[in-house]
């Protein structure tokens, strides 16, 4: 009888802890081995250290009978943009199978992020294998981001994830009838307090300061470089103006070192201490070695984690901003800013914190998200339309419109979007013509 060897594909720290997290608490059946399948999505992978690489990582290596690297198996193509044409595919299951010795082995896949590559390559290269999936962060709550191949999401067995958002189910795969399934808070702090004293010595950080995520946002190119170091800038200002004196910022992994510059200059004009951590720390190392007294950020998971599994003060900065400017409507990154927006107090003095205009009714959080699911991926949820319906006709209006686009609700034929009476002038010519000649006037005045 063939053996069984089952497969952890992971690309972060954070999914590693979660990953181990599920195996302390019993969520896989036993098997013959358990390999970690590093995967490193870095633009530059040559330039920034894998997960087997960062510090804390030895704990989590116990897990498993062996760690391979799947950047090693495919160079020199990028994790994120390669995958085999469909004739080959039994070329590549061969190829991988006495890469990694595998030999006959009955293969079991752990995946993240399944809809995109490496996952999806890894999945249907393994056609045959059962498929878990895993969430990595808070997009687990929005829709899968495309049309996913049956062969492979009818092979989706669960969802693995995270309580961030208490109450809330996820989204993702619901289309196939994938169900979810969570991992346990207490395995996921213990194994963070493993890795926290794996970590080493950490750079001196002042007790009870403002710690300060950056998410290397122009990589997405949801905001330009100088835009994003405009956004830490007004994290430190908005830190100051709620008495924080010492600031520590800890900025994405790949962001570049320029970031660090203009807020030590905007923190020496304040007169505030700043910290800026060059190690690839989890954030979470930090919440548990340096307890922060308010934790910073736009939408990452880590401000969920702080506040739902640490109980810190967190704060969120941007995401009015981002809602308007994440394109294409569909931006997987839509429905995480959303629940920053929603959940999640401002920092600054004067943005919406979502006590302004009409608040959010208790119990609406389930379907506001399912409506703006719905919305970035109709052709994937269609059963949903009645839910978006009846949310949109009587819950649209000032706290809720931001959320969405009136284009998209239009063009969706829902509530929210241009009255029907008027629906013909996107298609009328005279009109589109109209509106071309105001828009130059328009400039002419400007100049």
């Amino acid at each position: 009888m063939p053996r069984t060897t089952q497969i952890f594909c992971v690309s972060t720290l954070y999914g590693a802890a979660t990953v181990a997290a599920a195996l302390d608490s019993d969520c896989f059946a036993e098997a013959d081995r358990r390999l970690l399948l590093v995967c490193n999505n870095a633009a530059t992978p040559e330039t920034t250290p894998a997960v087997d690489e960062m510090p804390g990582f030895a704990p989590l290596r116990d897990h498993f009978d062996g760690v391979l690297s799947y950047n090693e198996a495919i160079s020199p193509f990028h994790p994120g943009s390669w995958s085999p044409r469909a004739d080959d595919l039994p070329l590549f299951e061969r190829y991988l199978r006495r890469l990694w010795g595998l030999g006959d082995d009955r293969v079991t896949l752990v995946l993240e992020s399944i809809q995109v590559n490496p996952s999806l390559a890894l999945a249907q290269v393994f056609t045959g294998a059962p498929v878990d999936v895993y969430a990595d962060g808070l997009m687990s709550y929005g829709p899968t981001r495309s049309k996913l191949d049956p062969l492979v999401g009818t092979r989706v067995r669960r969802l693995l994830h995270l309580d961030l958002v208490p109450g809330l189910k996820p989204m993702l795969l619901t289309e196939f009838g994938v169900p979810a399934q969570l991992v346990p808070a207490q395995a996921f702090l213990k194994v963070l307090s493993g890795l926290t004293g794996a970590s080493g010595e950490l750079p001196a950080v002042p007790q009870d300061a403002a710690l300060l995520l950056g998410q290397y946002l122009s990589a997405l190119n949801i905001l330009s470089p100088a835009e994003e170091e405009e956004l830490h800038v007004r994290m430190v200002r908005g830190a100051v103006a709620r008495g924080h004196r010492s600031v520590v910022f800890k900025p994405h992994p790949t962001a570049p070192a320029r970031y660090s510059r203009a807020l030590e200059t905007e923190a020496e004009k304040l007169g505030v201490d700043l910290t800026v951590l060059d190690s690839p720390l989890l954030a979470e190392v930090l919440f548990e070695k340096a307890p922060p007294a308010l934790v910073v950020g736009c939408f990452s998971t880590a401000l969920f984690t702080a506040s739902a599994f640490y109980g810190l003060p967190v704060a969120r900065i941007g995401t009015e901003e981002l809602l308007e400017r994440l394109t294409p409507y569909q931006n997987s990154n839509r429905v995480p800013v959303t629940l920053a927006d929603v959940l999640l107090p401002a920092l600054e003095d004067g943005q919406s914190d979502g006590q302004s205009g009409e608040a959010l009714p208790d119990g609406l959080l389930g379907e506001l998200v399912t409506t703006v699911g719905f919305t970035m991926q109709p052709q994937v949820y269609p059963k949903l339309r009645p839910v978006a319906e009846r949310f949109l006709a009587e819950h649209f209006g000032p706290r809720t419109q931001r959320y969405f686009k009136r284009r998209r609700l239009t063009s969706l034929g829902l509530p929210g979007g241009i009255p029907q009476r008027l629906a013909f002038l996107p298609h009328n010519s005279t009109a589109r013509r109209m509106v071309r000649r105001a828009r130059a006037l328009k400039k002419a005045v400007k100049r």
